[in-house]
Formats: C-alpha cells, sequence, structure tokens
C-alpha cells in the first residue's frame, strides 16, 4: 500500500503507472511490490514487475510514447539491494531493461527528462541506506551521491557534479528542470558539511545523544548550461540550517515553475518559496508539517497542490491563500497494530 510516485502517460492519460514502496527513509518506511499499470484510468491494474526494487522514487513516461517508460528504483532501507538502479521498458512494462546502476548500495532517487528533448535524462543517486541505530548518512561505504546525465535515452552517462560540494558531504539529492529553459536545472542537497562544532554536553540530539557539530543542512544548486557547472545560489543563513534541519534525507524535493524559471520551491518541514532564482527562501501556506511533493499545473502556475503528512492542500492564486482537504478526505497513515 506503500506508493513511491504515480505517472500519467502524456500522450494517453487514460495510462497509469504506479510505483510501490515509500522512497523517504523513515522509521516505519514500508516496502513495496515493484511497478502496476492501468490501461482504463485505474479502473483495473496489472502488476508489470520490479519486485526486487523494493521501493520506487520517480517514474517518467515518454511525452509520446506511452509504451516508453524510466523507472527510478531507491531500494531497501536497511540492507544491500543489487535492485537499485534506473530501469526502463519500451514495450509497455512487460519487460525491462536495467539501464543505470552504481552500486548495491546507492539508488536512482529522482530523476528528470527534458521537456524539449525527451532523448536527454537526468539522475540523481543516493546511498539509500541506513544503520538500524542511526539516521542514514554519508561516510565509510556509503559514498555520497551525485547527478548524471544522458542524451541517447539512457544508453550511456556521464557525471555531471563540477560546482557541487565535495562527494563526502553529499547526501540525498533532488533535481528539477525549468520547463521554459530546459539550460536551466536546480538541485537541493542535503549537505553533511559540518559548518559549527557543538562544544556544550548538555545539547542532546531528538535521541537524547550529545550533538555533533551542525551541518550545513539544505543547499540548492543550479545550472545554466544543461548540467556542465553548477554553483551554490542558496544563503547560508539559520532559515536555510532550519529548513529540514537533519531530516534533510526525509524530504529532498525541489520544483520549478514550469512557466518561470525564477520560480523555485523546495520542501522540508514547510513548503518554501523563491522567487529569485534560489537565493532567498521564504515560507508559504499555513498547513500541516512535513511537506513531500507539490504539483504546478503547467498550463496554469497559480493552480498548485502540495502534500505533506496531514493531507492535501489546493490554491488557485499562486499561494496567496489555500483549501486544506485534511479534515474532509480520510487520509492515515497506519504505523502498527
Amino acid at each position: 500500500a506503500s506508493i513511491g510516485d504515480v505517472a500519467l502517460a502524456p500522450s494517453n492519460q487514460n495510462i497509469i503507472y504506479v510505483g510501490t514502496g515509500e522512497a523517504n527513509i523513515f522509521r516505519s518506511s514500508n516496502a513495496g511490490a515493484g511497478i502496476f499499470k492501468s490501461e482504463d484510468a485505474g479502473k483495473t491494474w496489472k502488476h508489470m514487475g520490479l519486485v526486487g526494487t523494493n521501493t520506487i522514487s520517480r517514474i517518467i513516461v515518454h511525452p509520446a510514447n506511452p509504451d516508453i517508460v524510466y523507472v527510478a528504483a531507491s531500494g531497501t532501507e536497511w540492507t544491500d539491494n543489487k535492485d537499485r538502479g534506473l530501469y526502463k521498458t519500451v514495450d509497455g512494462g512487460k519487460s525491462w531493461e536495467k539501464i543505470f546502476y552504481k552500486n548495491e548500495k546507492t539508488g536512482v532517487i529522482d530523476l528528470v527528462i527534458d521537456p524539449k528533448d525527451p532523448n536527454t535524462l537526468y539522475i540523481a543517486t543516493w546511498a539509500r541506506v541506513r544503520n538500524k541505530w542511526n539516521d542514514p548518512r554519508t561516510g565509510g561505504d556509503y559514498v555520497g551521491g551525485s547527478i548524471y546525465k544522458s542524451t541517447d535515452s539512457g544508453k550511456n552517462w556521464k557525471e555531471i557534479s563540477n560546482g557541487l560540494p565535495d562527494v563526502k558531504y553529499r547526501g540525498r539529492i533532488g533535481i528539477d528542470i525549468a520547463g521554459s529553459n530546459p539550460n536551466v536545472l536546480y538541485a537541493f542537497i542535503d549537505n553533511y558539511q559540518i559548518i559549527r562544532e557543538n562544544k556544550d554536553p548538555n545539547n542532546v540530539d531528538s535521541y537524547g545523544r550529545p550533538k555533533g557539530g551542525t551541518i550545513k543542512g539544505a543547499t540548492v544548486y543550479k545550472t545554466e548550461d544543461k548540467g556542465n557547472t553548477w554553483k551554490q545560489v542558496s544563503e547560508d543563513s539559520s532559515f536555510m540550517e532550519g529548513l529540514a534541519a537533519t531530516y534533510g534525507w526525509v524530504f529532498g524535493q525541489i520544483k520549478v515553475d514550469p512557466n518561470d524559471e525564477k520560480k523555485v520551491f523546495i520542501m522540508g518541514l514547510s513548503l518554501n518559496i523563491s522567487r529569485d532564482g534560489g537565493k532567498t527562501f521564504k515560507e508559504m501556506g499555513d498547513f500541516h508539517s512535513d511537506n513531500h511533493g507539490l504539483w504546478i499545473d503547467p498550463a496554469n502556475s497559480n493552480f498548485m497542490v502540495n502534500v505533506n503528512d496531514g493531507g492535501i492542500a489546493l490554491t488557485y492564486d499562486g499561494g496567496e491563500h489555500w483549501r486544506d482537504f485534511t479534515e474532509n478526505v480520510p487520509l492515515v497513515q497506519f504505523f502498527n497494530i
């Protein structure tokens, strides 16, 4: 019942692909059973394999051919998993080919396609394994994530990390492309660089342990040349440190307004907006904390749908006012019984 992502085929919206398994790492995340497909707008479903992926983080359907689908598999939470990677089908899910694989610890956590050139794909990788006694972290065998690009529909890949922080500091990465200008991409990086040491032994973390150093946390990087070079555009501030706190690995979602390359949204404890290309952010909306998704209508950017731990909120005026469906939509997450 855990869903990682849902994708409608742009050329035929009766065709829906659903990837199961929660892509976020929580203490209570549930694994999935691969990918499912409907060809009648959700009335009936067929199981299309990829059971071993455990979690599916993103699905992209080719804009003109609904039989060509890319599936990002982030893998298991506690153990190594050789089924991590990026998969592709050209026959509507009857068969799958793994077209990107890093290692058994590193999955593909995000995926975008160039809206003007569907042969060009970008993926973000993440060492998505956590220990049973700690939050997920980079270090040791868990090498930090990166960003890769393909210009031939996934046959070949090139790492595009010029300007990103050192790999040892890179935690979860979220990416998005500007629909109005595909030269521009943004990346949310959960940055583990220590910026202040904790010298007070009485200052403890959520588990009651003495706090380590303060990490840089949420940082936003931007490329204006399709990934050849990146630069940090977000400010280093207490606001950015607290945006996801030490829980950037729970969020990792960044979205660009498809009609305005300078309007950027990142999800964290709150939903946050930048109107200056990621330089400064502020909170928007007054709804439940822990925000995990945002959909922006490409035909009307004022219409957005936000999803968070409490439910669903809609805005029809670009975020000035929100209609909250927390009370009248029966949504709940069962943790245990």
